[in-house]
């Protein structure tokens, strides 16, 4: 019998939209951080396909992801303001003072971050601050879960790939 996760519980299941959205949105937060327990800072940065996807490029472009979609969206400020690349593309590059430890900081920070500003929103309220035009929160936790899932697959593959060297 397969074990599933904390988010199929009934507790769950019979929660409100937004806290299902929630557990599955911070499961997936907890899975991307997760993939660095237990590399070495190498194996973090190891490069194994022909992007610059890393595992550590990973949970760097995650944090990149939650500022994205939870601050620039529902603050409206520029990424400049924010402080974050301008293009997905470069939120994978690796810099000497990225390491395991600062990178999984400032993911956890960012997730924390996006919590407290959606905190007061309901899930049809409209975020005005995203480049595709005005967007309800729920659409925007369901992109995020979709693009969060798809990276977790990545992660998986890569640390298939790096333990099994």
């Amino acid at each position: 019998m397969p074990s599933y996760p904390p988010t199929f519980a009934d507790q769950v299941v019979a929660q409100p939209a937004r806290a299902q959205f929630e557990a599955f949105l911070d499961e997936h937060r907890g899975a991307l951080n997760g993939c660095l327990d237990g590399l070495t800072e190498e194996q973090a940065r190891r490069s194994l396909v022909a992007s610059r996807t890393t595992l550590l490029g990973l949970v760097k472009h995650a944090t990149f992801v939650e500022k994205v979609w939870f601050d620039e969206a529902v603050t409206c400020r520029s990424r400049a303001e924010i402080g974050i690349p301008a293009t997905p593309d470069e939120s994978f590059i690796l810099y000497d003072d990225d390491t395991i430890a600062t990178v999984q900081r400032a993911h956890r920070e960012a997730c924390e971050a996006s919590r407290q500003a959606t905190s007061s929103l309901g899930l049809d309220d409209i975020l005005h601050g995203n480049r595709r035009g005005p967007l309800p929160l729920r659409w925007v936790y369901l992109h995020v879960l979709r693009e969060f899932a798809q990276h977790c697959g990545h992660a998986d593959i890569l640390r298939e790939q790096l333990i099994n060297e």
